[in-house]
């Protein structure tokens, strides 16, 4: 069965994205103000009507809106998030104890899929990022033919990753991971430096060369016919650029001898729709033992900092 997913807005100013799969339409966080997100899935050919469910991957304040849970709300649309999130945004959000009340405030727990409509699952995976907890999604689209019929990995925000996230999205469809920064740009811009600090850290954003490294090491893992497409999200309007972030996230496919469309995606538009539907491939999900790949870099962890986003 053919889907569709695309970013409504991604960057520190707001992010949401849209999944849309037999009539029904799964939000990625709700960063924006209610009338822009109209205004955004307007421009695609969707509008409040088509959504279904809100599903959080953290709580820093670009990811969620106040007034958009007022609006969720009202439209009786449930909001999914790991109890710890719940409890965070029961005393930042004016608009949480109205939908609490309502029941219209779902969780989910690490390790434990969410099933949001029949057929689409949805593995919550946490990550490294200073908003704790911060997850990453597999979603997975089931329809009835055996195995999964398209799968999806997103991660908007994380300092780093290891083999655990990697073997998670092994054998996607399509990749949609942040590609935040260059780190030249970042050491030499005029931020402060414990800013600085925070964004190279373990527990802030991933460079373009580190989020290249993720998307090489699933696409390794993963057999013939996955990976057709990379979204690229969360660029930083100061220390990166769209040409940056495709250049390395193009690299990736070049080096590995695959086809696919890089799709970078933006603060101020939606982008490109990128389709999902059942393709005929021998294998699927091929893993590789970590043991046969290089080792992954870590970095020093820096300490825990004020939660926002870069």
């Amino acid at each position: 069965m053919t889907a569709r997913f695309l970013t409504l807005a991604s960057g520190s100013a707001g992010n949401s994205s849209l999944l849309e799969v037999e009539g029904f339409g799964l939000l990625i966080d709700c960063g924006l103000d209610p009338r822009l997100l109209g205004s955004r899935l307007s421009a695609v050919g969707a509008s409040w009507d088509d959504v279904h469910a809100v599903v959080l991957t953290h709580t820093h304040g670009d990811h969620w809106k106040n007034l958009t849970l007022a609006h969720l709300r009202t439209r009786n649309v449930p909001v999914y998030a790991h109890p710890a999130q719940h409890d965070r945004l029961s005393v930042s959000a004016a608009a949480y104890d109205s939908l609490h009340r309502a029941k219209l405030t779902r969780p989910y727990h690490a390790g434990e899929p969410i099933t949001f409509a029949p057929g689409l699952v949805c593995h919550p995976l946490e990550v490294s990022h200073d908003a704790e907890p911060t997850f990453a999604f597999r979603l997975e689209h089931h329809d009835g033919h055996g195995g999964a019929a398209w799968a999806v990995g997103y991660a908007s925000d994380l300092g780093c990753f290891d083999d655990t996230l990697v073997d998670a999205f092994a054998g996607v469809d399509m990749l949609a991971v942040e590609y935040n920064h260059d780190v030249r740009m970042q050491r030499t811009s005029s931020r402060p430096a414990f800013l600085i600090d925070r964004v190279l850290g373990e527990r802030g954003h991933l460079s373009n060369a580190q989020a290249a490294d993720l998307t090489a090491r699933v696409m390794a893992r993963s057999g013939p016919g996955t990976m057709t497409h990379l979204v690229q999200l969360h660029l930083s309007r100061q220390c990166n650029t769209p040409a940056l972030a495709a250049t390395a996230g193009r690299g990736v496919y070049a080096a590995a001898g695959r086809a696919g469309l890089v799709v970078t995606a933006t603060q101020d538009s939606p982008s490109r729709i990128v389709p999902l539907a059942r393709r005929p491939r021998p294998g699927g999900r091929v893993v590789i033992p970590a043991t046969e790949l290089p080792p992954l870099e870590r970095r020093v962890a820096q300490p825990t900092l004020p939660g926002f986003d870069v």
